[in-house]
């Protein structure tokens, strides 16, 4: 824990302090957006969720295009100033008055929060080798977890108050927090250079210290799947924001057991996130990592299903049982996700391909809220055990992708470090 929130490392100490920042900024904003949308702006939930779902198709987009600049201009720039104009979006959100500022508005949002996560994952897949990316991806993911709910703790005291005011405040806040995640990231830029971790060999079989223009991640069958069965794999998050508390609602069990599987689900990633990401960046091992979540989330379907045939007890024990296979699988699934996205990547193209694993994250956060509700809530039993099918699928999937990789022999993570970049910076 104390690595996890300390770093000694350069890199790892500012991405985690702009991480925290952005995630009680996150908490903030999801605490209060909605209420703040409807009763201060005044707009209808009809025209909050269009105007959502447009701009998280402009977050699609932003996910690969934002991956492909980040190898021409660099990581780390690109997340400066996307988080900033992130914050400023934040801000703007105070202005806008009509659906159609709303609208503008999010879309900014989206843009550049997909923006910043693609190169976030750049950063991580340009500066870390091997075994490191997996196990600094999973620290920043405890991070994350964590701040959002320190954030959506603080964002209680807007709820109690309940004016227009106080919703204003926390919107300005959310904003002004963003703005503060630059900073770190700021200074890291003038301090590190771009490619210290590696050197890259190219066509010629000579070293350098700048990377050699890779292919198209497009252009790679293996990795276009890899993305598409994870991606269906992560739609599993659908299931907790969306899918599990409109479930609760229709079961016998009180509907504050919502908060109940939001606190474990949290807890099991703060706590074991980090543990189970060790030794996921081998290809074949993070498949089967996939594959295993896969089923813990079918388990998890099959639950939530029986906890609608069960009076209040029995609902609720299932209900816990499910959301602690959910977040085992939760877990699971991400640490195998980012093994396959960081080792089955061309480094020479580490921002394109990052942008492609992060648009396949940004589908299914866009797709998962309509494919829950359509099986799991509209059809009941049966739905969720289409989940559960679903979700099987695509663990096999992706560790049938991953049994038949075959490694690289472009780039060499472990060759010598450019000169002036220290070990212990690496």
């Amino acid at each position: 824990m104390i690595r996890t929130f300390f770093p000694e490392d350069r890199v790892g100490r500012s991405l985690t302090l702009s991480t925290m920042a952005f995630a009680l900024s996150s908490g903030v904003f999801y605490t209060v957006s909605t209420l703040y949308f409807t009763l201060v702006i005044g707009l209808g939930a009809t025209t909050v969720g269009l105007g959502l779902g447009i701009a998280g198709g402009a977050g699609v987009l932003a996910s690969y295009v934002s991956g492909w600049l980040a190898d021409r201009v660099g990581a780390h720039r690109v997340q400066t100033v996307a988080t900033a104009l992130n914050g400023l979006a934040m801000l703007a959100y105070t202005l806008a008055s009509d659906a159609v500022a709303f609208t503008l508005v999010a879309c900014l949002a989206a843009l550049m929060r997909s923006a910043s996560g693609t190169s976030k994952q750049a950063m991580l897949a340009r500066w870390y080798t091997g075994p490191e990316r997996v196990v600094v991806r999973a620290r920043m993911r405890v991070v994350t977890n964590v701040f959002i709910g320190l954030g959506t703790l603080a964002a209680a005291a807007a709820l109690l108050t309940g004016t227009a005011v106080a919703y204003q405040v926390a919107m300005i806040a959310s904003g002004v927090l963003l703005l503060v995640a630059t900073v770190p990231l700021a200074r890291l830029g003038s301090r590190v250079p771009e490619f210290p971790a590696r050197m890259v060999v190219s066509a010629e079989g000579q070293a350098g210290d700048t990377p050699a223009k890779g292919p198209s991640p497009l252009k790679d069958r293996t990795y276009v799947a890899s993305v598409a069965c994870n991606a269906v794999v992560a739609m599993q998050f659908g299931l907790l924001n969306v899918g599990v508390p409109l479930w609760v609602a229709s079961t016998g069990a009180p509907t504050a057991i919502v908060s109940v599987l939001l606190v474990l689900n949290t807890v099991v990633v703060a706590v074991l996130q980090v543990r189970v990401s060790r030794g996921v960046h081998d290809v074949r091992r993070a498949g089967i990592a996939v594959r295993r979540a896969s089923w813990l989330l079918a388990l998890a379907c099959v639950l939530y299903a029986l906890a609608g045939y069960g009076n209040v007890i029995t609902a609720c024990v299932l209900l816990l049982l499910a959301g602690l296979a959910h977040a085992f699988g939760e877990i699971l699934g991400e640490a195998g996700g980012w093994g396959m996205a960081f080792e089955l990547a061309d480094q020479r193209n580490a921002g394109a391909y990052q942008g492609l694993s992060q648009t396949g994250y940004a589908i299914a956060a866009m797709v998962s809220p309509v494919l829950v509700t359509a099986t799991a809530i509209e059809h009941g039993t049966v739905g969720w055990f289409a989940l559960a099918a679903l979700f099987v699928a695509g663990g096999t999937g992706a560790a049938a992708v991953a049994r038949r990789h075959r490694p690289r022999a472009t780039s060499v993570p472990g060759a010598p470090i450019p000169a002036g970049t220290s070990a212990k910076a690496r």
